[in-house]
Formats: structure tokens, C-alpha cells, sequence
């Protein structure tokens, strides 16, 4: 893992990870309010273990997009993370 080698995103692919990233948390979000509404009616039904396999893929999902981003501001040697970085 260490040997792997850190490739810079391109500008476009970071806006656009980024304005992903706020989808997959709206969808986790609407994924476990209809979890907790499911389990309510039907705790062992078919639709419960749908909506549990939703939310744990959009969780998935961010977790991914996180990562790659996180990996992106990582990289020094990148113009693009340069710019992209917050400063505090």
C-alpha cells in the first residue's frame, strides 16, 4: 500500500466529487428515515432489509468519495490541490 502511487484528480473530477459527496449524504439521510419508518411497520420484512442495504451503500459510497478527496489534498505536488485546499 505504501508503494502505490498518488495521482492528482482533475480539477473537474474534484468539483464534481465534491457536489456528489452532498448527494450520498442526502441519500443516507432519506435511506435511514425510511429504515426507521420501515422497521416500525414490518421489523423483519423484505423492504427493511432493502432499505438497510440503500443506506449501507450510500454510506459506502461517501466513504469512497471522502477518501478520494482526502487523498487529492494529500498530494503536494499537485497545482490543483493547491488551490483546492481550504486554508484555515
Amino acid at each position: 500500500m505504501a508503494l502505490m502511487k498518488r495521482v492528482a484528480l482533475a480539477p473537474r473530477a474534484v468539483r464534481q466529487l465534491r457536489r456528489v459527496r452532498s448527494m450520498y449524504v442526502v441519500g443516507a439521510a432519506l435511506s435511514l428515515m425510511g429504515l426507521i419508518l420501515q422497521v416500525e411497520r414490518d421489523p423483519g420484512g423484505r423492504q427493511t432489509h432493502l432499505a438497510a442495504v440503500i443506506l449501507v451503500a450510500f454510506i459506502a459510497l461517501f466513504g469512497l468519495t471522502a477518501v478520494q478527496l482526502w487523498r487529492h489534498t494529500r498530494t503536494s505536488h499537485c497545482s490543483t490541490a493547491k488551490k483546492l485546499t481550504r486554508t484555515v
